[in-house]
């Protein structure tokens, strides 16, 4: 269960080696997490960031997850939910993908929809049965503003995003009354290793800065949770451009 100011008793992390979902973990480990589930591929990374976690004071396990595998999903999540409550889902994981390879290699772009979107459908699907099962918690998504509106520079990535954020919004209406609370997270330009190289975008913000949002709505029991908060006025205007004027925007 939650204590007084919100923060979760135990968290799972999917996507157990997310800069977001650290940096998250650690923030509320700070706040009396105290069990932590890492779920990832297996690897050195995901073995380091159970390590990191568990110095902090944390009990820390981890467990074989891998997005694409989907058939794979409710045994392996499920089974986390058999060894006690979960107060917190944190959906995490994600491809950026490489849009001007992807334009010509269908296989590849397939490969980013199928992990942003479909995989999270599985894996939110599961994860919010299970929640419901047990009568509370939170199950908190990583969208993305790409997905407020397609841009020509990474139409791929944010059409997978914005499938993700309608899914996310229908079904924390559908959990509406049932003691689960869904909440969207709406970043926008996070540096990171998945951005290193990129040209930073304008209101550009951290991992930290995303987990202390993420902290904060929480306590709110927000529903929607944009980062920085000033995205949210800004990307209210940029979908109301009109298309032909939205073309030639640098974005």
């Amino acid at each position: 269960m939650k204590d007084a100011f919100g923060a979760p008793q135990s968290l799972l992390v999917l996507g157990g080696t997310s800069e977001i979902g650290l940096a998250t973990a650690r923030r509320l480990i700070a706040r009396r997490t105290r069990v932590v589930w890492l779920a990832g591929r297996p690897s050195p990374a995901l073995t380091a960031a159970a390590d990191s976690l568990r110095a902090l004071g944390a009990d820390v396990r981890t467990v074989p997850f891998d997005a694409l595998d989907t058939e794979s999903h409710e045994e392996r999540l499920g089974k986390i939910f058999t060894e006690g409550d979960v107060d917190m889902v944190l959906l995490a994981f994600g491809v950026l993908g490489d849009q001007a390879r992807d334009e010509s290699d269908p296989v590849a772009a397939v490969r980013v929809a199928q992990t942003n979107y479909t995989g999270a459908v599985s894996a939110g699907l599961v994860c919010a049965g299970a929640l419901q099962a047990q009568g509370h918690g939170s199950l908190v998504v990583l969208s993305s503003v790409a997905g407020e509106r397609a841009r020509r520079a990474n139409f791929i990535y944010g059409s997978s995003k914005a499938g993700l954020d309608a899914f996310a919004q229908g079904l924390g209406d559908a959990l509406h009354g049932t003691g689960v609370h869904v909440m969207v997270v709406r970043p926008g330009f996070v540096r990171s290793k998945m951005t290193a190289g990129l040209a930073e975008a304008p209101l550009a913000t951290t991992p930290e800065a995303v987990a202390g949002a993420i902290e904060l709505g929480l306590r709110r029991r927000s529903e929607t949770v944009w980062v920085p908060g000033a995205l949210r006025l800004v990307m209210s205007a940029v979908r109301h451009v009109p298309r032909p004027l939205f073309r030639r925007l640098p974005v």
